[in-house]
């Protein structure tokens, strides 16, 4: 082995009843730098990396993991941390209602002979909360801290256990811009201290920011290793040897078919349920025609989750007025069923907590906002119900072995095909998309691309959220920008471009309404 390399993990195969989700992977990783690895959803690189960690203990799975010149045998990620490898998940295992400084040495607790030393633990903690950029009141608890903090509170955890191997699930998932900014700046300082890290990720932009290696893994083989660094290994030869082949266009063609109006809001206004003096979405008008696709860009906190779910069935905030019109006609959505009634759905941005029952099915997933269609003299259907699912399994390409699989067990992908396929069935004419492809690879994005344009097509209105400009510009018609609750622009898509988008999201409010 050579000596720059710390890791070598050599033919690793995983399986699970009927399924092989590694198959002969192979991976090496130098000492000191930021290794990538990049796949499809489902493609086996969080197996991969929970077989290194000992999620997955040795026994479970063939091949060898060669760590420091020494062949691993790990039973837990107790084994895995004493040699220094430590995994922060994508799902963050902090503890809400104890502290930061509490949280920083759970497992790992500064005690003598059974006592617990609490000036040792925050003056501890402190030192490492400091280094990743935290300077907080160590007895500050966690469910008063934002999910970019939360996720500095795990790397400082990390390093309180010497890590000399990191590595970062989808690290910056559920991060806003600039938090997921400080964070790739902070892999960069660590590498600077010697620290090597294997990154997961689907932003292609922060691992061409940060890696200095890629390994792309496609159906649990591993692919290739490309140099990161080189010019030759850009977005689209990473794209290229995850999905298999060319991706000449990110966004399938179309050709838009634009009806009359269809759905319409004025002077929409809606105040915070916990503040009811401030105003979030302050007069907003917004259209959408059948057959349409709508986007809303602007900043994080601008308003633009809160506008849809206000709309839908005033499903957030208070002191909610204005006007919504199906077709020329004033509607009353002044309840989640009212909307459905009236032919609106909205498909979170958290398809996880609100979007989706994880222990449940396929089937009673996608049939939970239509069961009045399944229901006789109050019986749902069963027959029917396992019906509809497998039509919908079958026409979005959901990939599962029947509709009896648990949801929770599903690729990201496969998750939001359910979720579309749950507000399909409900046969609604205006569909509120709010972040539709948010933790998604390439390739499930351009499936769920495809998807929203076959809705246009039949003529059902689409108002599209998302915080990534590109994507917007890629599929929208018209695109509304919204800045502090106020719409500040309707931007047709002919004169749509990433600086007067961003100029119009940072508008300030000039004056407040009466």
């Amino acid at each position: 082995m050579a000596e720059d390399t710390i890791l070598e993990m050599r033919s690793i195969t995983k399986e699970f009843p009927g399924v092989r989700a590694l198959d002969d992977v192979t991976l090496k990783v130098r000492r000191g730098e930021v290794h990538a690895i990049c796949g499809e959803n489902g493609a086996g690189k969080s197996t991969l990396m929970n077989v290194l960690s000992g999620v997955y203990p040795h026994g479970s799975y063939s091949g060898d993991i060669v760590y420091d010149g020494e062949v691993c045998r790990f039973g837990s990620t107790h084994d895995s941390e004493r040699a220094g490898i430590v995994i922060i998940h994508q799902e963050l295992a902090l503890s809400p209602y104890l502290t930061m400084a509490e949280n920083v040495f759970i497992g790992n607790e500064r005690a003598r002979r059974g006592w617990i030393s609490w000036n040792r633990t925050e003056g501890e903690a402190k030192r490492y909360l400091e280094r990743v950029g935290l300077h907080d009141n160590p007895s500050t608890k966690v469910l008063d801290l934002g999910v970019g903090k939360q996720q500095l509170v795990e790397i400082a955890k990390a390093l309180a256990k010497d890590v000399e191997l990191l590595i970062l699930d989808e690290p910056t998932a559920a991060l806003n811009d600039d938090d997921a900014g400080h964070l790739l700046d902070l892999v960069l300082e660590l590498k600077a201290e010697g620290v090597t890290s294997i990154l997961i990720s689907h932003k292609l932009n922060e691992i061409k920011k940060v890696a200095d290696s890629v390994t792309i893994i496609r159906d649990g083989r591993t692919i290739e290793t490309l140099d990161a660094m080189s010019a030759e290994v850009t977005e689209e030869r990473i794209i290229r040897g995850m999905v298999g082949r060319d991706m000449t266009h990110r966004f399938p063609e179309r050709e838009p078919r634009i009806g009359p109006e269809l759905f319409r809001v004025e002077d929409w206004t809606v105040h915070h349920p916990m503040d009811r003096e401030r105003v979030v979405v302050d007069h907003a008008n917004l259209t959408v025609h059948a057959g349409e696709i709508v986007g809303i860009a602007g900043l994080m906190g601008a308003g633009r989750t809160e506008l849809a779910m206000s709309v839908f069935g005033h499903s957030w905030g208070v002191g909610i007025s204005g006007t919504a019109y199906k077709r020329g006609e004033p509607v009353d959505l002044r309840s989640v069923h009212a909307a459905v009634a009236h032919g609106i759905a909205y498909a979170t941005e958290d398809r996880k907590q609100y979007g989706l029952n994880l222990i449940d099915d396929i089937a009673r997933n996608i049939s939970a906002a239509g069961l009045r269609k399944l229901a006789r003299a109050g019986w749902v259907d069963a027959n029917a119900e396992h019906v509809v699912a497998e039509r919908y399994r079958r026409d979005m390409n959901i990939k599962a072995p029947s509709v009896n699989a648990v949801v929770g067990k599903l690729s990201g992908g496969n998750q939001q095909k359910v979720v579309l396929s749950k507000w399909m069935y409900t046969d609604p004419d205006v569909l509120f998309l709010d972040e539709p492809t948010r933790g998604i690879d390439v390739g499930a994005k351009y499936e769920i691309y495809t998807i929203i344009h076959e809705l246009a097509a039949a003529g059902k209105g689409i108002v599209m959220i998302s915080s990534e400009l590109p994507e917007l510009l890629g599929m929208c018609d018209r695109i509304y920008t919204i800045s502090e609750g106020v719409v500040t622009a309707d931007v047709p898509r002919a004169e749509a471009t990433p600086e007067r988008l961003m100029h119009h999201m940072t508008a300030v409010k000039e004056e407040d309404h009466e």
